[in-house]
């Protein structure tokens, strides 16, 4: 199903109304007494609808209790002597956990006030050793209630998801794509070059994501997203060379795009 796109001034304007969804249903979740399952992307896309959520939370009292967050992905190292994955240290500046604890969580806590914030076993993030039981995890919390989403730059990438991947794909390690790994340096600053970059991730899969997802919110701003951008408008269901065109397939998704991007794509389509 080709999605019309909702285009914003700019990325704090698409934050803002999505922050007041977010927070509508929050509210609404609080009030049927249940839980309330964001799905969150690390990094750069999502930054501005966090940091309206926060300021919303404030406006309106929210007490958060009832927020469990779902981080798409983190970054894994592979054991040189017994083979095995485990997570980075949490504490590295591009470790996606950090993101989600110090971008995500911590404001929120600070915004609902003491006693009244996301506790540490409603903050979730993979587990390379038990990939599986992160997908068992979701489903048991009822599925994402709404699931952010963002797309590479350079190939499409969604959370880990390389080029290629199956569109009943679960949670699971992969090896990075050179491409992603390349766009990851715009990600995180704190990398110097791309020897930095982890070659290793444990990501929520393409079906992970499309069966457990009760809506999603596709974000796309920037000119350097022009292609993405070009790719999601056109698409009309899931593209394995394309993995973020996922949310063409999932539930009740919505395409949200920045004024910038928009016309950057509209120029690629022209010299094409």
């Amino acid at each position: 199903m080709r999605v019309a796109p909702t285009v914003f001034p700019d990325p704090e304007a698409l934050g803002r109304a999505l922050a007041e969804e977010i927070a509508d249903e929050i509210d609404s979740a609080a009030r049927d007494e249940r839980p309330y399952v964001l799905g969150c992307p690390g990094g750069r896309s999502a930054h501005s609808a966090y940091r309206a959520l926060a300021d919303e939370v404030v406006a309106r009292g929210l007490d958060l209790g009832h927020v469990v967050i779902v981080m798409m992905d983190e970054y894994v190292e592979r054991d040189p002597r017994s083979g095995a994955h485990r997570r980075i240290d949490a504490e590295l500046l591009h470790s996606c956990a950090r993101f989600g604890r110090r971008e995500i969580v911590e404001p929120l806590n600070a915004a609902a006030g003491p006693g009244r914030g996301i506790t540490a076993e409603r903050f979730l993030v993979p587990d390379p050793a038990d990939p599986a039981g992160y997908d068992e995890r979701i489903a048991a919390l009822g599925g994402i209630d709404l699931f952010l989403l963002a797309s590479g730059a350079g190939d499409g990438h969604i959370a880990f998801n390389p080029a290629g991947t199956d569109h009943d794909a679960r949670t699971r390690v992969v090896a990075l794509a050179e491409q992603t790994r390349l766009d990851n340096l715009a990600t995180f600053p704190s990398f110097s070059g791309l020897d930095e970059v982890p070659h290793y991730g444990v990501t929520v899969g393409i079906g992970t994501i499309r069966e457990h997802s009760k809506r999603v919110v596709m974000v796309v701003h920037g000119v350097d997203k022009a292609e993405t951008a070009r790719r999601l408008l056109a698409a009309e269901h899931y593209e394995p060379d394309w993995p973020a065109t996922v949310f063409t397939d999932c539930a009740r998704p919505r395409l949200y795009l920045d004024e910038a991007v928009v016309k950057a794509a509209a120029a690629l389509n022209t010299t094409a």
